[in-house]
């Protein structure tokens, strides 16, 4: 296969039906390119596109709470909007969307939030399916050449573990179901330290049948989980080990990754070790810092020798959406591409602060990450706004509800992430940009920090991440490369696991009439509550400590 993944006919649903009834409610899929069951199986290449390229599907989203990066309501604004990266203020009639945004930002969430339900829909959603790929490839493995056989295999139990890194990460206590044969009453919640164990065993196993190619490349394994994207996700698990493995993170006693210690390839190693020997691998596999930022944002961004996974984009041939920008350009200023824009996501004023901008030592970052101040159209034309005037973007006036305020359409500086594709098509929101998941740049950065917590020198690495964009030597400190994270990996969902490994996380509203609503000083809202939809209909399953 030598283009993007395309709709490949999609397997059966029925077994997706009957066990996402976990979550209380039904999926309704109909796919216009679904065929049926018996004639999906019936050769080599059938057996292919229907156990494992169909499920690349789903890594992107066409509608709200689907995919992992690119719509909105779902995975991705969890992580991005319950953290102090950014936020969606409510501007007059705009955005107050039932206060489920003032809850991301106040922390103030509950079990019945919209997000929370349609993420662990999502997530389940695939798992299923990854479960009913595995069981049709051992139906039907005669089809297929041993080494072929092993290798997809490895490829659907990589993705599942991958998806369930995603609820570990999110919800921490969940059911670990790997086949569509569990009845109700076998479904049982795991401890968080149990869903860890299992997907790094999972990846861990499958690890060396995965293929060595490069997965942002056109060609046979574009978009696809390869031997790389396996050794990010363990180096992201190792990283995060001392929040993954403990179990009761609301007693105020944290683990050690020092003392965590796992048997990789005939050595014992402690978390930050572990994290050190994946990401030297992903070193020792090609992967460098593009000369230019930018690069890896841009419309054309497939042959990046940075990216290590991406979610392919062609407005032409796929029905993968990116909502991010359309969600954050002002009307007006949209409409000066040809696109449509919400007027709604910004950056907090804490993310200015550690930009430092408008100060002479402005990290170079922010002027290719946000739209700030006055803005132009791509003929350097000034943009003007409703009345006129001309468009001005404020960032430092941004707050929780700035209804009937001087600054409600303007305030907040505004994603500018990925090169603007002219030629996109339904509202901006289908361009050519790949959706970057994963990078070289958050490889050095996790290096760096392993080598700092266990205690060795990770400068060289940190200030490779700063030297590539022209900013100067900073000492490395846990509070420099927290910072620096941010700097180098705004907008691409990383903040909130950040904020919790560096035991920052915490919400910023202070107030504007009223005092925080949430005491968080005993650490529970680190993991989100288990939805009440699922609660209510399986017996089985506890709420988190804290809701």
């Amino acid at each position: 296969m030598s283009t993007k993944i395309s709709s490949f006919p999609c397997i059966s649903l029925l077994s997706v039906l009957l066990s996402l009834s976990l979550v209380s409610c039904s999926l309704d899929e109909n796919p216009q390119d679904q065929v049926p069951e018996e004639k999906a199986y019936t050769s080599a290449t059938q057996l292919y596109l229907n156990t494992v390229a169909t499920l690349y599907n789903y890594i992107g989203g066409s509608k709200e709470g689907e995919g992992l990066q690119g719509t909105g309501r779902g995975v991705y604004d969890l992580q991005t909007f319950g953290s102090d990266e950014a936020m969606l203020p409510t501007r007059g009639g705009d955005w107050f969307d039932g206060g489920i945004w003032e809850d991301m930002y106040m922390h103030s969430w509950n079990a019945g939030h919209e997000l929370l339900n349609n993420s662990w829909l999502y997530l389940y959603k695939v798992i299923t399916l990854c479960n009913h790929s595995l069981e049709q490839l051992d139906a039907h493995q005669s089809l297929l050449s041993k080494d072929k056989y092993v290798e997809y295999k490895a490829e659907v139990r990589a993705l599942r573990a991958i998806y369930y890194w995603y609820l570990l990460d999110l919800f921490a206590r969940v059911p670990i179901i790997t086949s569509t044969a569990e009845s109700m009453n076998e479904i049982r919640q795991s401890d968080r330290s149990e869903v860890f164990e299992f997907v790094v065993a999972e990846l861990q196993e499958t690890l060396t049948d995965l293929h060595y190619s490069n997965s942002v490349s056109p060609g046979d394994y574009y978009g696809r989980v390869t031997h790389p994207v396996a050794l990010f996700v363990l180096a992201k698990l190792m990283l995060n080990a001392e929040i993954y493995a403990d179990d009761n993170w609301t007693d105020d006693t944290h683990l050690d990754g020092k003392n965590l210690l796992f048997k990789i390839d005939n050595k014992t190693l402690n978390a930050w070790e572990a994290t050190i020997y994946y990401c030297n691998l992903l070193e020792l596999s090609g992967f460098t810092l593009e000369e230019l930022y930018i690069t890896n944002f841009l419309v054309r961004n497939e042959y990046s020798k940075e990216n290590i996974w991406v979610i392919p984009m062609d407005k032409d041939l796929y029905r993968t959406q990116q909502q991010n920008m359309f969600r954050s350009y002002h009307y007006r200023h949209a409409a000066a591409y040809g696109f449509v824009g919400e007027n709604g996501t910004c950056a907090t004023t804490h993310v200015l602060e550690i930009f430092k901008y408008m100060t002479p030592a402005e990290d170079n970052r922010f002027e290719w990450c946000y739209w700030a101040g006055q803005v132009r159209d791509l003929n350097n034309t000034i943009i003007t706004d409703r009345t006129g005037q001309p468009l001005i973007y404020y960032p430092w006036e941004v707050k929780k509800d700035l209804s009937g305020g001087q600054y409600v359409e303007t305030a907040g500086a505004r994603m500018k992430k990925y090169e603007i594709d002219k030629n996109a098509t339904l509202d901006g929101k289908l361009m050519d940009n790949d959706i970057v998941l994963f990078r070289y740049a958050d490889v050095l950065l996790m290096r760096a920090e392993a080598k700092l917590r266990n205690g060795e020198d990770g400068h060289a690495d940190f200030l490779q991440v700063r030297h590539r964009v022209g900013m100067p030597d900073r000492e490395l400190t846990l509070q420099n490369l927290y910072d620096e994270r941010l700097l180098e990996l705004c907008w691409e969902g990383w903040r909130r696991q950040d904020m919790i490994r560096f035991r920052q996380y915490k919400s910023l509203y202070a107030g504007d009439d009223i005092d925080p609503v949430v005491d968080e000083s005993d650490g529970h809202t680190t993991v989100y509550p288990i939805p009440n939809d699922v609660l209510i209909f399986n017996d089985n399953l506890k709420q988190n400590p804290g809701y």
